[in-house]
């Protein structure tokens, strides 16, 4: 079980910071094709940080998202999307190009944050997810569950978030 009361995530200067309370639904690396094409989007802005890790896998730390609030810097946020009508966005801090969050259009009821923008205050890696699209060559650590696609236990986390919601908790 991950032990959190609260956490900040900041951006690299600073300008953006969200509070995230309470304890995160899970903390994961995903291998998807979205996610690395949004990570290479991210990386490809003038002074980004790396978003991917070094095996190909963006490293996420999953809320809920009525337990995320923007504190500092609303306004420099930005979405970015893949495609026009994706209801993914891939939010940034536009001062300085950090990738922030990962939320959705279409009323999921979590927020991704950027792993890195914990810093060392980051829950320990609980799972991988879709390994089956790392990229060619890399190899997935073994340190943690590995999973094909989004297994069992990623989406009984979610499904248990969604009731903890629903029922006020």
């Amino acid at each position: 079980m991950l032990a959190h009361a609260s956490l900040n995530a900041f951006c690299i200067c600073g300008r953006v910071v969200l509070e995230l309370k309470g304890v995160p639904i899970t903390s994961l690396v995903c291998y998807c094709n979205d996610c690395q094409a949004g990570a290479r989007q991210i990386e490809a802005l003038p002074g980004a940080p790396l978003v991917q890790t070094p095996d190909g896998g963006t490293a996420y730390i999953v809320y809920r998202k009525d337990r995320v609030q923007t504190i500092k810097g609303a306004n420099l946020l930005k979405g970015l999307k893949l495609r026009p009508a994706s209801p993914t966005n891939r939010v940034i801090a536009s001062c300085c190009n950090a990738a922030m969050f990962l939320n959705f259009d279409d009323g999921k009821h979590w927020v991704d944050i950027y792993r890195e923008r914990a810093g060392a205050s980051a829950p320990t890696l609980e799972m991988r997810v879709c390994t089956k699209f790392a990229p060619i060559g890399g190899s997935v650590p073994g340190d943690v569950p590995g999973y094909a696609g989004y297994a069992l236990p990623f989406l009984a986390k979610l499904i248990g978030a969604k009731l903890a919601m629903l029922f006020g908790r």
